[in-house]
């Protein structure tokens, strides 16, 4: 999947939401938290790791919007530091979808740790399972960026 396009789009929403903020300080980590958090959102929707309850996943849409908004944020600590992808690096991260939920939480604390493209593009394979687990295209996914991105904007501009 190409993600220049998000990137840009990305970029431009980084831009509007520091030029909005009173307070100019670096939200590095912040994001990085924030990504652990709409990481454990998605998850929470998926309700893959809920053994206890009978009650089934959100509906596919719902839990496609809680992808997209960790998107967001790995887009945006990419270009924090200067790693913007033109694709979504390929590879192959095997386990059912608790497994990868948990997976990819550690690479997000790796990548946190050591800020190097290796563990970036590692984050990108491993969020990539998770799609792929869930049966998401890459359309699906832009799609669902782009509509998302809009709203974040919206919410921007009414004091959210």
């Amino acid at each position: 999947m190409q993600l220049t396009q998000l990137y840009k789009m990305q970029y431009g929403l980084d831009l509007f939401i520091s030029n909005n903020r009173k307070e100019k300080t670096d939200v590095f980590r912040e994001k990085g938290l924030a990504l652990f958090v709409e990481l454990a959102e998605l998850a929470n929707e998926t309700r893959c790791f809920k053994f206890w309850s009978t009650k089934g996943p959100s509906e596919n849409s719902v839990i496609l919007e809680e992808y997209v908004d960790s998107i967001h944020f790995i887009l945006s600590l990419g270009i924090e530091k200067g790693f913007e992808l033109s694709s979504w690096p390929e590879g192959k991260i095997e386990g059912d979808l608790t497994e990868l939920f948990l997976k990819t939480t550690l690479s997000i604390n790796t990548f946190m740790e050591k800020l190097t493209i290796e563990t970036y593009e590692d984050l990108w394979v491993h969020y990539g399972a998770i799609a792929g687990k869930l049966g998401f295209t890459n359309e699906d996914i832009i799609e669902a960026y782009i509509a998302k991105n809009e709203e974040n904007y919206n919410r921007q501009n009414t004091g959210y």
